[in-house]
Protein backbone atom coordinates (compact mmCIF):
# COMPACT_ATOMS: atom_id res chain seq x y z
CA UNK A 1 0.00 0.00 0.00
CA UNK A 2 1.98 2.64 -1.56
CA UNK A 3 1.59 6.63 -0.46
CA UNK A 4 4.17 7.87 -2.62
CA UNK A 5 3.26 12.01 -1.28
CA UNK A 6 3.98 10.86 1.90
CA UNK A 7 6.79 8.49 1.41
CA UNK A 8 8.64 11.40 -1.12
CA UNK A 9 8.65 13.62 2.73
CA UNK A 10 10.09 10.57 4.51
CA UNK A 11 7.61 9.51 6.10
CA UNK A 12 5.48 5.75 6.12
CA UNK A 13 2.05 5.35 6.39
CA UNK A 14 1.17 2.29 7.30
CA UNK A 15 4.81 1.46 8.82
CA UNK A 16 4.95 -2.03 7.68
CA UNK A 17 8.69 -1.92 8.43
CA UNK A 18 7.57 -1.35 11.92
CA UNK A 19 5.20 -4.01 12.45
CA UNK A 20 7.92 -6.20 10.37
CA UNK A 21 10.67 -5.69 13.06
CA UNK A 22 7.72 -6.21 16.08
CA UNK A 23 5.86 -9.14 15.00
CA UNK A 24 7.68 -11.95 16.89
CA UNK A 25 6.81 -9.54 20.29
CA UNK A 26 4.65 -10.56 22.93
CA UNK A 27 1.00 -9.59 21.63
CA UNK A 28 0.40 -9.24 25.61
CA UNK A 29 -3.19 -10.77 27.33
CA UNK A 30 -5.10 -9.97 24.69
CA UNK A 31 -3.85 -10.04 21.37
CA UNK A 32 -5.93 -8.27 18.78
CA UNK A 33 -6.48 -5.52 20.96
CA UNK A 34 -6.46 -1.73 19.39
CA UNK A 35 -3.48 -1.46 22.55
CA UNK A 36 -0.92 -3.87 23.95
CA UNK A 37 -2.33 -5.07 27.33
CA UNK A 38 0.23 -6.97 29.75
CA UNK A 39 0.08 -8.75 33.24
CA UNK A 40 -1.46 -6.69 35.86
CA UNK A 41 1.73 -4.71 37.50
CA UNK A 42 -0.27 -5.65 40.99
CA UNK A 43 -0.44 -9.20 39.93
CA UNK A 44 -4.48 -8.85 40.47
CA UNK A 45 -5.56 -11.60 38.09
CA UNK A 46 -8.59 -9.90 37.45
CA UNK A 47 -6.87 -6.98 36.07
CA UNK A 48 -4.56 -5.95 33.28
CA UNK A 49 -1.68 -2.88 32.45
CA UNK A 50 -1.61 -0.59 29.66
CA UNK A 51 1.45 1.47 29.31
CA UNK A 52 0.97 3.61 25.79
CA UNK A 53 2.92 6.56 24.34
CA UNK A 54 2.27 8.41 21.55
CA UNK A 55 2.93 12.35 20.70
CA UNK A 56 2.02 15.32 18.66
CA UNK A 57 4.08 14.72 15.95
CA UNK A 58 5.03 17.01 13.15
CA UNK A 59 2.45 19.40 14.18
CA UNK A 60 4.72 20.83 16.08
CA UNK A 61 6.85 22.43 13.65
CA UNK A 62 3.37 24.14 12.45
CA UNK A 63 3.23 26.24 15.76
CA UNK A 64 7.07 27.13 15.84
CA UNK A 65 6.46 29.03 12.15
CA UNK A 66 2.94 30.03 14.21
CA UNK A 67 4.79 31.42 16.75
CA UNK A 68 7.77 32.67 14.55
CA UNK A 69 5.33 34.34 12.12
CA UNK A 70 3.18 36.21 14.84
CA UNK A 71 5.32 36.27 18.38
CA UNK A 72 2.63 34.48 20.37
CA UNK A 73 3.81 31.39 22.44
CA UNK A 74 0.03 30.34 22.94
CA UNK A 75 0.14 28.67 19.85
CA UNK A 76 2.65 25.79 21.71
CA UNK A 77 -0.18 25.01 24.10
CA UNK A 78 -2.22 23.05 21.83
CA UNK A 79 0.23 20.64 21.05
CA UNK A 80 0.14 18.98 24.91
CA UNK A 81 -3.53 18.35 23.85
CA UNK A 82 -2.32 16.59 21.11
CA UNK A 83 0.15 14.33 22.53
CA UNK A 84 -2.26 13.60 25.07
CA UNK A 85 -5.11 12.86 23.19
CA UNK A 86 -2.92 10.31 20.84
CA UNK A 87 -2.73 8.33 24.04
CA UNK A 88 -5.84 8.46 25.70
CA UNK A 89 -8.21 7.72 22.53
CA UNK A 90 -6.15 4.93 21.53
CA UNK A 91 -6.28 3.08 25.30
CA UNK A 92 -10.30 4.09 25.29
CA UNK A 93 -10.43 2.06 22.05
CA UNK A 94 -9.00 -0.82 24.24
CA UNK A 95 -12.08 0.03 27.22
CA UNK A 96 -9.40 1.81 29.36
CA UNK A 97 -10.91 5.21 30.39
CA UNK A 98 -10.55 5.54 33.68
CA UNK A 99 -7.10 5.90 36.45
CA UNK A 100 -4.99 7.07 33.70
CA UNK A 101 -1.56 8.36 34.72
CA UNK A 102 0.71 10.63 32.38
CA UNK A 103 4.34 11.66 31.76
CA UNK A 104 5.18 13.47 29.47
CA UNK A 105 8.87 13.88 27.22
CA UNK A 106 9.88 17.33 25.25
CA UNK A 107 12.78 17.87 23.27
CA UNK A 108 13.77 20.93 22.08
CA UNK A 109 16.47 22.71 19.98
CA UNK A 110 17.15 25.27 22.77
CA UNK A 111 18.51 27.34 20.33
CA UNK A 112 15.01 27.53 18.41
CA UNK A 113 12.41 26.88 21.77
CA UNK A 114 13.14 28.75 24.75
CA UNK A 115 11.49 28.25 28.42
CA UNK A 116 8.33 30.25 27.45
CA UNK A 117 7.60 27.67 24.62
CA UNK A 118 7.88 25.54 27.25
CA UNK A 119 5.84 26.72 30.01
CA UNK A 120 3.13 27.05 27.83
CA UNK A 121 3.56 23.55 26.95
CA UNK A 122 3.43 22.67 30.22
CA UNK A 123 0.65 25.06 30.80
CA UNK A 124 -2.03 23.04 27.68
CA UNK A 125 -1.10 20.14 29.76
CA UNK A 126 -2.68 21.21 33.02
CA UNK A 127 -5.53 22.90 30.64
CA UNK A 128 -6.47 19.86 29.13
CA UNK A 129 -6.11 17.73 32.27
CA UNK A 130 -8.46 19.79 33.78
CA UNK A 131 -11.04 19.73 31.31
CA UNK A 132 -11.36 16.17 31.15
CA UNK A 133 -11.83 16.18 34.66
CA UNK A 134 -14.91 18.26 34.40
CA UNK A 135 -16.04 15.72 32.07
CA UNK A 136 -15.42 13.19 34.53
CA UNK A 137 -12.05 12.08 32.75
CA UNK A 138 -9.50 11.34 35.91
CA UNK A 139 -6.06 11.89 34.93
CA UNK A 140 -2.85 12.22 36.88
CA UNK A 141 0.34 14.37 35.69
CA UNK A 142 3.29 12.54 37.04
CA UNK A 143 6.53 14.68 35.74
CA UNK A 144 8.17 14.03 33.51
CA UNK A 145 11.76 15.49 30.79
CA UNK A 146 12.84 18.22 28.90
CA UNK A 147 15.72 17.28 26.71
CA UNK A 148 17.52 19.97 25.05
CA UNK A 149 18.70 17.45 21.87
CA UNK A 150 19.37 19.98 19.18
CA UNK A 151 21.70 17.67 17.52
CA UNK A 152 18.37 15.59 16.83
CA UNK A 153 15.26 17.83 16.86
CA UNK A 154 15.40 20.86 14.74
CA UNK A 155 12.88 22.36 16.97
CA UNK A 156 10.78 20.90 18.99
CA UNK A 157 9.18 17.43 19.58
CA UNK A 158 6.29 16.73 22.55
CA UNK A 159 5.60 12.81 22.97
CA UNK A 160 3.36 11.22 26.50
CA UNK A 161 3.11 7.74 27.92
CA UNK A 162 0.17 6.93 29.68
CA UNK A 163 -0.44 4.35 32.34
CA UNK A 164 -3.43 2.16 33.71
CA UNK A 165 -4.40 -0.41 35.21
CA UNK A 166 -7.77 -1.65 33.96
CA UNK A 167 -10.55 -5.00 34.65
CA UNK A 168 -10.22 -7.64 32.43
CA UNK A 169 -14.23 -7.72 32.24
CA UNK A 170 -13.94 -3.87 30.77
CA UNK A 171 -11.65 -4.65 27.95
CA UNK A 172 -12.62 -4.21 24.40
CA UNK A 173 -10.71 -6.16 22.22
CA UNK A 174 -10.98 -5.94 18.13
CA UNK A 175 -9.88 -9.35 17.41
CA UNK A 176 -13.74 -9.71 18.07
CA UNK A 177 -14.42 -7.94 15.21
CA UNK A 178 -16.60 -10.36 12.55
CA UNK A 179 -19.01 -10.43 9.59
CA UNK A 180 -22.44 -8.46 10.51
CA UNK A 181 -21.04 -6.13 11.97
CA UNK A 182 -22.15 -2.37 11.54
CA UNK A 183 -19.60 0.60 11.31
CA UNK A 184 -20.67 3.33 13.21
CA UNK A 185 -18.38 6.74 12.52
CA UNK A 186 -17.70 9.81 14.70
CA UNK A 187 -16.98 12.66 13.08
CA UNK A 188 -13.52 14.62 13.48
CA UNK A 189 -14.23 18.19 12.79
CA UNK A 190 -17.29 20.51 13.75
CA UNK A 191 -17.32 22.38 17.41
CA UNK A 192 -17.92 19.84 20.54
CA UNK A 193 -19.54 20.99 23.30
CA UNK A 194 -16.37 20.45 25.36
CA UNK A 195 -14.05 22.37 22.53
CA UNK A 196 -14.07 26.23 22.52
CA UNK A 197 -14.32 26.47 18.78
CA UNK A 198 -14.64 24.60 15.66
CA UNK A 199 -12.39 21.81 15.02
CA UNK A 200 -10.88 21.18 11.58
CA UNK A 201 -10.90 17.89 12.33
CA UNK A 202 -6.97 17.08 11.97
CA UNK A 203 -5.78 16.06 14.34
CA UNK A 204 -2.32 14.27 14.77
CA UNK A 205 -1.82 12.39 11.82
CA UNK A 206 -0.72 13.29 8.37
CA UNK A 207 1.22 16.51 9.46
CA UNK A 208 4.02 16.60 7.40
CA UNK A 209 1.73 16.18 4.32
CA UNK A 210 -0.35 18.51 5.29
CA UNK A 211 2.05 21.14 6.29
CA UNK A 212 4.19 20.50 2.67
CA UNK A 213 1.32 20.46 0.61
CA UNK A 214 -0.95 23.31 1.77
CA UNK A 215 2.01 25.57 2.80
CA UNK A 216 3.67 27.63 0.51
CA UNK A 217 7.51 28.46 -0.86
CA UNK A 218 7.90 30.93 1.57
CA UNK A 219 8.10 28.68 4.44
CA UNK A 220 10.71 26.85 2.56
CA UNK A 221 13.10 29.98 1.93
CA UNK A 222 12.35 31.47 5.43
CA UNK A 223 12.22 28.28 8.00
CA UNK A 224 14.86 25.77 6.59
CA UNK A 225 15.20 24.61 10.50
CA UNK A 226 11.35 23.65 10.06
CA UNK A 227 11.81 20.63 7.76
CA UNK A 228 14.25 17.79 7.03
CA UNK A 229 17.17 18.79 4.45
CA UNK A 230 16.19 14.95 3.36
CA UNK A 231 13.30 16.27 1.22
CA UNK A 232 13.46 17.75 -1.94
CA UNK A 233 13.35 20.81 -2.89
CA UNK A 234 9.98 20.09 -5.28
CA UNK A 235 8.55 18.53 -2.23
CA UNK A 236 9.05 20.63 0.16
CA UNK A 237 6.18 23.38 0.96
CA UNK A 238 4.34 23.10 -2.19
CA UNK A 239 1.03 24.70 -1.51
CA UNK A 240 -0.24 28.09 -2.44
CA UNK A 241 -1.16 28.96 1.63
CA UNK A 242 0.37 31.64 3.99
CA UNK A 243 -0.75 30.08 7.76
CA UNK A 244 -2.82 33.92 8.00
CA UNK A 245 -4.57 33.12 4.90
CA UNK A 246 -8.21 31.92 5.03
CA UNK A 247 -9.03 28.54 5.06
CA UNK A 248 -11.47 28.00 2.06
CA UNK A 249 -15.17 26.92 3.35
CA UNK A 250 -14.24 27.95 6.98
CA UNK A 251 -13.98 31.55 9.35
CA UNK A 252 -10.35 30.58 10.26
CA UNK A 253 -7.05 30.42 9.00
CA UNK A 254 -4.95 27.93 7.68
CA UNK A 255 -3.02 27.91 10.81
CA UNK A 256 -5.90 27.96 13.01
CA UNK A 257 -6.59 25.10 10.59
CA UNK A 258 -4.01 22.78 10.98
CA UNK A 259 -3.16 23.41 14.61
CA UNK A 260 -6.81 22.47 15.82
CA UNK A 261 -6.10 20.61 18.80
CA UNK A 262 -7.18 16.58 18.17
CA UNK A 263 -10.66 16.33 19.22
CA UNK A 264 -10.52 13.51 22.50
CA UNK A 265 -13.87 11.48 22.47
CA UNK A 266 -13.35 9.65 25.54
CA UNK A 267 -16.55 11.45 26.92
CA UNK A 268 -18.56 9.81 24.44
CA UNK A 269 -16.61 6.06 24.35
CA UNK A 270 -16.99 6.23 27.98
CA UNK A 271 -21.09 6.67 28.09
CA UNK A 272 -21.11 4.58 24.88
CA UNK A 273 -19.75 1.54 26.64
CA UNK A 274 -21.30 1.99 29.89
CA UNK A 275 -24.63 1.10 27.58
CA UNK A 276 -23.57 -0.69 25.10
CA UNK A 277 -20.46 -2.96 26.03
CA UNK A 278 -21.88 -6.06 25.07
CA UNK A 279 -22.61 -5.26 21.51
CA UNK A 280 -19.55 -3.53 21.12
CA UNK A 281 -17.00 -5.70 19.03
CA UNK A 282 -14.26 -2.88 18.29
CA UNK A 283 -13.36 0.68 18.42
CA UNK A 284 -10.78 1.83 16.00
CA UNK A 285 -8.86 4.90 16.18
CA UNK A 286 -8.56 6.51 12.73
CA UNK A 287 -4.82 7.29 13.16
CA UNK A 288 -2.00 5.98 11.40
CA UNK A 289 -2.90 4.09 8.72
CA UNK A 290 -6.01 6.38 7.97
CA UNK A 291 -9.35 4.58 6.75
CA UNK A 292 -7.19 1.66 6.36
CA UNK A 293 -6.35 0.97 9.95
CA UNK A 294 -8.87 -1.17 10.55
CA UNK A 295 -7.21 -3.67 8.17
CA UNK A 296 -4.57 -4.17 10.81
CA UNK A 297 -7.79 -6.07 13.48
CA UNK A 298 -9.61 -9.17 13.22
CA UNK A 299 -9.27 -11.73 10.76
CA UNK A 300 -10.53 -12.85 7.34
CA UNK A 301 -12.63 -9.62 7.10
CA UNK A 302 -13.77 -7.75 4.76
CA UNK A 303 -13.99 -3.67 5.72
CA UNK A 304 -16.81 -1.77 3.48
CA UNK A 305 -17.24 1.61 3.96
CA UNK A 306 -19.43 3.06 1.58
CA UNK A 307 -21.33 5.94 3.54
CA UNK A 308 -18.32 8.52 4.16
CA UNK A 309 -18.20 12.15 5.59
CA UNK A 310 -18.25 14.78 2.18
CA UNK A 311 -14.20 15.58 3.09
CA UNK A 312 -14.16 18.42 5.62
CA UNK A 313 -12.30 21.52 4.58
CA UNK A 314 -8.89 21.75 5.76
CA UNK A 315 -9.09 17.69 3.76
CA UNK A 316 -10.51 19.22 0.64
CA UNK A 317 -7.88 21.85 0.34
CA UNK A 318 -4.84 19.21 0.66
CA UNK A 319 -7.01 16.97 -1.87
CA UNK A 320 -7.01 20.32 -4.10
CA UNK A 321 -2.90 20.41 -4.16
CA UNK A 322 -3.10 18.11 -6.77
CA UNK A 323 -0.03 16.68 -5.30
CA UNK A 324 -2.01 13.62 -3.58
CA UNK A 325 -4.73 11.52 -4.93
CA UNK A 326 -7.77 10.14 -3.50
CA UNK A 327 -7.26 7.12 -2.46
CA UNK A 328 -3.80 7.76 -0.48
CA UNK A 329 -5.75 10.46 1.21
CA UNK A 330 -8.03 8.24 2.63
CA UNK A 331 -4.46 6.23 3.57
CA UNK A 332 -2.89 9.21 5.42
CA UNK A 333 -5.31 11.05 6.58
CA UNK A 334 -8.67 10.76 8.69
CA UNK A 335 -10.80 12.35 5.89
CA UNK A 336 -13.57 13.35 8.23
CA UNK A 337 -14.04 10.29 11.04
CA UNK A 338 -11.85 9.50 13.30
CA UNK A 339 -13.15 6.66 16.05
CA UNK A 340 -15.45 3.94 14.73
CA UNK A 341 -17.69 1.57 16.62
CA UNK A 342 -18.06 -1.98 15.59
CA UNK A 343 -21.07 -2.93 16.97
CA UNK A 344 -24.57 -4.82 16.91
CA UNK A 345 -27.64 -3.37 14.46
CA UNK A 346 -29.31 -2.80 18.14
CA UNK A 347 -26.46 -0.36 19.27
CA UNK A 348 -26.13 1.96 16.21
CA UNK A 349 -28.65 4.37 16.87
CA UNK A 350 -27.76 4.77 20.36
CA UNK A 351 -24.34 5.55 20.17
CA UNK A 352 -25.27 7.98 17.14
CA UNK A 353 -27.69 9.86 19.81
CA UNK A 354 -24.44 9.77 22.72
CA UNK A 355 -22.01 11.70 19.95
CA UNK A 356 -25.16 13.80 19.21
CA UNK A 357 -25.48 15.02 22.75
CA UNK A 358 -22.21 16.21 22.77
CA UNK A 359 -22.86 17.86 19.22
CA UNK A 360 -20.32 15.49 17.50
CA UNK A 361 -21.38 14.27 14.16
CA UNK A 362 -21.60 10.53 13.55
CA UNK A 363 -22.67 8.17 10.82
CA UNK A 364 -23.57 4.20 9.81
CA UNK A 365 -19.94 4.60 7.56
CA UNK A 366 -20.67 1.19 6.42
CA UNK A 367 -20.13 -2.82 7.84
CA UNK A 368 -18.27 -5.87 8.17
CA UNK A 369 -17.98 -8.97 5.82
CA UNK A 370 -16.09 -12.02 5.36
CA UNK A 371 -12.63 -11.17 3.05
CA UNK A 372 -12.10 -12.45 -0.25
CA UNK A 373 -10.29 -15.25 0.47
CA UNK A 374 -11.51 -15.72 3.99
CA UNK A 375 -8.15 -15.81 5.45
CA UNK A 376 -6.42 -11.86 4.65
CA UNK A 377 -8.04 -8.32 5.66
CA UNK A 378 -8.75 -5.85 2.80
CA UNK A 379 -10.47 -2.30 3.04
CA UNK A 380 -12.60 -1.51 0.66
CA UNK A 381 -13.46 2.70 0.75
CA UNK A 382 -16.12 4.33 -1.44
CA UNK A 383 -16.58 7.84 -2.11
CA UNK A 384 -17.97 10.20 -4.61
CA UNK A 385 -18.71 7.29 -7.47
CA UNK A 386 -15.12 6.03 -6.91
CA UNK A 387 -14.12 2.55 -4.75
CA UNK A 388 -10.75 1.89 -3.32
CA UNK A 389 -9.11 -1.28 -2.09
CA UNK A 390 -6.11 -1.48 0.56
CA UNK A 391 -5.46 -5.00 1.09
Amino acid sequence: MAAESYLSRGVSPTKDDVKAAVKNQSKGVFPGAFCKLIEDVAGDEEYCTAIHADGAGTKSSVAYLMYKETGNYDWFKGLAQDSLVMNTDDLACAGVTKNLMLSNTIGRNAHLVDGKAIAKVIEGYDEVINKLKDLGIDIKMCGGETADVGDLVRTLIVDSTLVARAKRSDIVNAANIKPGNVIVGLASFGQATYEDSYNSGISSNGLTAARHLLLSKYYYENYKESFSDTISEDKAYCGKFRLTDNLPGTDITVGQGILSPTRTFLPVISRVLAAHKDEIYGIIHCTGGGQAKCRDFGHGLKYVKDNMFELPPIFKAIYESGDIPMKEMFQVFNCGHRIEFYCDESAKEDIMSIASSFNIGSRIIGHVEKSSDGNNNEVIVKYSGEEYLYN
